[in-house]
């Protein structure tokens, strides 16, 4: 399992080129992401995607705002509100000002938080990159995606189960749908035939469940 290390969160401020905020704020964080209502939207989908970014690093233009993305795109997230990225954004926007972080930037980053909501495609190649970045659960070896369905279950526990398997079912469809589920052309290569598998299976299983 990938974990977040001591030094990650002051290595996102070397790379911003700014001092880390206080310390309250990064308390805060994981707070948030610790929250014993959460099994997926934790600190590990973080380092997984940080993993995954690090792979990627030379084909982005701004590599420290897709870092910045990262660590503060779900720090908001509850299943009952709809926006999510929008107060994940705004959070971030508050800590990185704090520290002087350039107006273009935090926009940035802002932009970059606001497309992982996956209702329109990315707005940049970076946002692109984000993007596949996020999903790439979806393409996870079948035993990680299948333990990722329980932990997204569990996030929406209070949810009757035959409405959520029909509603989950409706939304992994969506995905399927798509002529690609990646942006990229190197997500796509490595991902995409094992996440149409991944979410064939799902999506059968939860319909005949619903």
């Amino acid at each position: 399992m990938v974990t977040i290390a001591p030094d990650d969160w002051q290595r996102l401020w070397q790379a911003l080129q700014v001092a880390p905020p206080e310390e309250r704020y990064f308390v805060a964080l994981q707070e948030y992401y610790t929250a014993p209502e959460r099994a997926y939207h934790t600190l590990t989908h973080i380092a997984e995607c940080l993993a995954h970014l690090a792979a990627v690093t030379p084909l982005a233009e701004h590599a420290a705002a897709l870092q910045a993305a990262i660590w503060f795109h779900d720090v908001i997230y509850d299943p009952r509100r709809h926006d999510n990225e929008a107060a994940s954004a705004a959070w971030a926007t508050t800590v990185l000002g704090s520290v002087g972080v350039s107006t273009a930037m935090i926009g940035m980053v802002q932009q970059f938080i606001e497309d992982t909501a996956h209702r329109h495609p990315p707005r940049s190649t970076d946002s692109a990159l984000l993007v596949d970045i996020d999903l790439t659960i979806l393409g996870a070896p079948s035993n990680r995606f299948a333990q990722y369905e329980t932990q997204i279950r569990h996030e929406y526990a209070w949810v009757p189960w035959p409405t959520y398997c029909q509603r989950r079912a409706d939304l992994l469809q969506q995905f399927l749908e798509r002529p690609t589920i990646y942006q990229t052309a190197l997500f796509q290569d490595r991902f995409e035939d094992q996440a149409r598998r991944n979410l064939k299976r799902s999506i059968h299983r939860l319909y005949r469940e619903a």
